[in-house]
């Protein structure tokens, strides 16, 4: 188990790819705090999770809110004295033509997405510098990268993701605190499942490996930079896309 022993902290942890990936730290040993802003999908991952043998903390945690994010990191002090691991997963979308986009739309995307990433990581990076250990990986896209019609709003916030694990990441390396970004593609979670089946396969077409991905493709990346095996990777940005962008 290559994560026994520590404590791992997952945003947007109450279903899709945060749970997926609470799963995996799980199996390698991690104790798992679980944040979400929905109390009913926080409430069912924990269970599932603390049937696993480690230990469960679900904290209700709207990562808009600085002060949220600096008590959620106090509870987890208080109960398992230290944060090895944390993953800025949480995020929405908004989608529309800019034209046509609203501004709260805009507001909203970019306070969850990029807002929240820098509130957690904030929080996190005090108890971290202290302990002058730890790993973090931020949930970009590869819309971050590339950019897509309709989704001024959300490529805006993956992209600015990009750049601020980049820049913390100089900031904090002599601390040995790794930070990565990881950019997803398509990959099959409840949010692309909604989508109709003709932007469905236009998609696909676009995927060289003829097929979209899935939330545990992406917890084993996570699980990789979480883990002594990627001990001398930090401030990179490693897309997940099945060859979608090359």
């Amino acid at each position: 188990m290559k994560l026994k022993g520590q404590v791992a902290v997952i945003t947007g942890g109450g279903r899709g790819i945060g749970l997926e990936i609470a799963r995996g730290l799980a199996k390698e040993g991690a104790d798992c705090v679980l944040c979400d802003v929905n109390a009913e999908e926080l409430n069912n991952a924990a269970l599932e999770i603390g049937k696993m043998g480690v230990q469960v903390l679900p904290i209700a945690l709207n990562v808009t809110d600085l002060s949220q994010c600096e008590e959620m990191v106090n509870k987890v002090i208080d109960k398992f004295k230290k944060i090895d691991i944390l993953i800025n997963n949480a995020g929405i979308t908004r989608d529309g033509l800019l034209l046509r986009m609203k501004e709260e739309d805009w507001d909203a995307v970019i306070s969850v997405n990029l807002k929240g990433t820098y509130n957690c990581t904030k929080a996190a990076l005090k108890v971290m510098v202290k302990q002058r250990s730890g790993r973090m990986v931020n949930v970009a896209s590869i819309i971050g990268v590339m950019g897509n019609a309709g989704q001024a709003n959300y490529a805006a916030s993956k992209a600015g993701i990009i750049g601020f694990t980049k820049s913390v990441a100089k900031e904090v390396a002599s601390r040995n605190i790794n930070i990565n970004a990881i950019a997803p593609g398509f990959i099959e979670t409840k949010m692309t499942q909604a989508l109709n089946e003709d932007v469905r396969a236009a998609m696909l077409k676009q995927i060289p490996l003829a097929r979209f991905g899935k939330p545990e493709d992406v917890a084993q990346l996570v699980l990789f930079l979480v883990s002594d095996a990627s001990s001398y990777i930090t401030g990179q940005v490693i897309q997940i896309d099945g060859g979608m962008l090359m």
